[in-house]
């Protein structure tokens, strides 16, 4: 299993723009193949940053995904709002 995980800072009057983005696909991602799971946290002292965590099957997967018309929408409506460059990680358990 692979976890992504996508640390994105938003401008001040960008966040509630990004939610409605998010919550019109979300659901769609969730379902895209080799998705297992995604997961939206907001950070409590500093609600301008959100991060994704993601999980999926295997790397080609996530690959298929950032590959995909659907990622490259959201992607498109999102890296616009940043504040600054958004952080991501892929990762997978050594345990």
């Amino acid at each position: 299993m692979i976890t992504r995980i996508v640390k994105m800072h938003f401008t001040p009057d960008s966040v509630d723009e990004f939610l409605n983005v998010l919550h019109e696909h979300l659901e769609k991602i969730r379902g895209f193949p080799g998705c297992l799971g995604v997961e939206v946290l907001q950070d409590i002292n500093n609600p301008q940053i959100i991060m994704t965590y993601s999980h999926w099957v295997t790397p080609d997967d996530l690959e298929a995904y950032r590959h995909s018309e659907l990622f490259k929408l959201v992607w498109t409506k999102t890296k616009i709002l940043f504040l600054k460059k958004a952080e991501a990680w892929s990762l997978r358990s050594i345990h």
